[in-house]
């Protein structure tokens, strides 16, 4: 298939081209939307998430001798008392799942893993020959079709500066092998894309009319052609027909997306520069809502932070401390504070879902939410547990709601990878692949087995 770079050097639209694709998902993905698609929202934060941070302060002396000795266990939320981070989320508790005992030695460690995370497999620095595969959000893109496919949004911070990055930039997914996705850096820039078939029309139909162009340009081309130089060819063609498709799908939505446009205070224009941190969450939390709200994607992947993120504004951060910083310190009430200011965006995510109909039920019955840490349990691993929280509706296909969940620790027996855990999603919602993703080396030293999906957590 005709790579996307290869496609805007060929039509000579450079880097303006863009703006044809907002999310970067692949140029001829699917243009239907599923009725009642299942949705997927991963949010990636930086700095690992420290196991003991993740315990219930009212364990009894048995369960939590087992948390402190990574003994495998279950627990039910409903008898517990949430950490004070969690409590955001305390009347959404029956969808909550805290989960223990996932590693990922075959993406974690460093400061990064860059797509590596979502792949499972090493990055390195996310060069185009270090990307292994498509990235798990792609792949149940795929199960779940929308007129953009797969969008990612960041507060990552731009290379060697501690300030917000803004318009479109360099993701950290990837739709396939040796290709890096594109994601949205400032809440107006994904806005300004994401819904201009309703908010500039003018610019909308200009597109419209440059890609048919395009495409008669192309076609034209295609005659005297034979072999491998018209099956290209036929790809540049078969590609500005499908960007064509997509934007008359979403055109289609007009309605639908005038009704559910967020707004946008307009300390975010130009990038917000001024914006606070918590402001620029707030407003990208408003634009991931309105874009699965009107279907124009069912799987978003947003990085929350990464080390260069500014937290230097949200409260309650005394010192002034940045996450680099942070992740170096002891200071877990800290490392608390910056895990508080994501539940809050994750509850608001779960309230405004859960107040939209959907067939018998609402949009969040059909929805999961994954925030997962990018390094394992801190600052530089370790790797071999990355404690997770999973929100899931009633339609999920997972059985784990409304539990504290321990897996067998690494390298024992019934151990489960990042692997394991991206095979079961997939696996659970139609993919039904042997296995996703790099094996543990430690385990395959040892013959130990970590092929499959986690067969308890699927109904």
């Amino acid at each position: 298939m005709i790579t996307r770079r290869n496609f805007l050097k060929s039509t000579g639209l450079g880097a303006g081209a863009l703006a044809f694709s907002p999310s970067f998902n692949h140029l001829l993905g699917a243009t239907s939307r599923a009725e009642h698609a299942q949705r997927f929202i991963f949010i990636r934060k930086s700095n690992g998430n420290v196991p003991k941070l993740f315990s219930l302060p009212t364990f009894s002396e048995q369960e939590k001798k087992k948390d402190q000795d990574k003994l495998a266990f279950e627990a039910d939320l409903d008898k517990h008392e949430l950490p004070d981070w969690l409590k955001g989320l305390e009347s959404h508790k029956e969808n909550m799942t805290i989960l223990h005992g996932l590693s990922m030695t075959m993406s974690g460690g460093g400061h990064y893993s860059f797509s590596g995370c979502m792949g499972a497999y090493k990055a390195g620095r996310n060069v185009i020959n270090g990307i292994k595969r498509a990235t798990i959000d792609f792949e149940l893109a795929k199960l779940f079709p929308s007129p953009f496919g797969h969008v990612e949004c960041s507060l990552a911070s731009g290379s060697g500066t501690i300030a917000f990055r803004s318009g479109i930039v360099s993701g950290f997914s990837a739709p396939t092998r040796h290709q890096r996705n594109y994601c949205y850096a400032d809440p107006q820039t994904a806005y300004n894309e994401l819904f201009k078939s309703v908010t500039n029309k003018s610019a909308a139909n200009s597109e419209n009319t440059l890609l048919e162009y395009l495409r008669a340009q192309e076609s034209r081309k295609l005659n005297g052609l034979d072999g491998v130089e018209r099956i290209k060819m036929s790809n540049h063609v078969d590609s500005i027909e499908s960007i064509r498709k997509r934007n008359k799908k979403v055109a289609s939505l007009s309605e639908v997306i005038a009704k559910n446009l967020p707004k946008l205070d307009p300390i975010h224009a130009n990038g917000g520069p001024d914006a606070s941190l918590v402001e620029k969450q707030e407003a990208f939390t408003d634009v991931i809502l309105a874009a699965l709200i009107t279907g124009l994607t069912n799987v978003v992947t947003y990085t929350i932070d990464d080390l260069g993120t500014p937290i230097t504004t949200l409260p309650g951060n005394k010192g002034k401390v940045d996450l680099h910083r942070l992740g170096h310190s002891r200071d877990m009430e800290l490392r608390d504070t910056v895990k508080q200011s994501h539940m809050t965006q994750v509850a608001k995510m779960v309230t405004r879902l859960k107040s939209v109909p959907e067939g018998n039920g609402t949009m969040f019955d059909n929805t999961t939410i994954i925030y997962m840490p990018e390094t394992g349990a801190g600052h530089h691993g370790p790797d071999t547990e990355a404690p997770t929280i999973v929100m899931t509706g009633s339609n999920s296909k997972l059985d784990i709601a409304g539990r504290y969940i321990r897996l067998p620790f690494h390298a024992t027996e019934g151990h489960q990878t990042l692997g394991n855990w991206y095979t079961t999603l997939l696996n659970a919602y139609g993919n039904p692949i042997e296995h996703y993703g790099d094996m543990d080396l430690t385990m395959t030293r040892k013959k130990m087995e970590q092929r499959g999906a986690i067969q308890r957590f699927m109904l």
